[in-house]
């Protein structure tokens, strides 16, 4: 069965976003074209078969724009479908739990869910996170403060952590 599904792409302050929804304006996927095929490659391990029709979002693109230039409450306006497994959306979820202007090592992440030896899987669903920004995974950090993978890429993963003002 082919599941189909809305897209959008827009220019926006830190670059090119892409973003992947449905008629009820939900949004399944959020991402940056100019790191490769990673969309698609999340798109067809999540949906197996599916058809996008380019056709603007009513209001994902507003907040989304809004929270790049300055809101920083505008993105907990889009309703999300990230999909994934219990622990991955475990993970994700957490991740919502990390405020604006501050980060969050993997291994406090782990902690936070009760598994410290969890680290690489933490990691892993952390680098699997289908909606960037609003499942802020740009705020986790490595141990030693260090800004480390970020699908978006590490330029760009510094540009939002000095965004939102936790990082100078």
């Amino acid at each position: 069965m082919v599941i189909n599904l809305l897209c959008e792409t827009f220019e926006t302050p830190c670059g090119i976003i892409s973003i992947i929804f449905d008629h009820n304006d939900i949004l399944y996927h959020l991402d940056f074209p100019d790191q490769g095929i990673r969309q698609e490659r999340l798109m067809k391990r999540r949906f197996k078969s599916y058809e996008l029709k380019n056709e603007p979002s009513q209001n994902i693109k507003i907040h989304v724009l809004s929270y790049l230039n300055g809101d920083m409450n505008a993105l907990e306006k889009i309703t999300c479908d990230t999909g994934g497994t219990e622990f991955q959306r475990s993970v994700w979820n957490a991740l919502k739990s990390i405020p604006c202007r501050t980060t969050l090592s993997y291994l406090k992440l782990a902690y936070q869910l009760g598994n410290p030896k969890a680290v690489r899987a933490v990691a892993r669903a952390n680098a699997l996170n289908p909606i960037s920004l609003i499942y802020p995974c740009h705020r986790v950090i490595g141990s030693n403060g260090s800004l480390t993978g970020y699908a978006g890429g590490l330029d760009r993963k510094a540009w939002l952590l000095r965004h939102e003002g936790a990082l100078l």
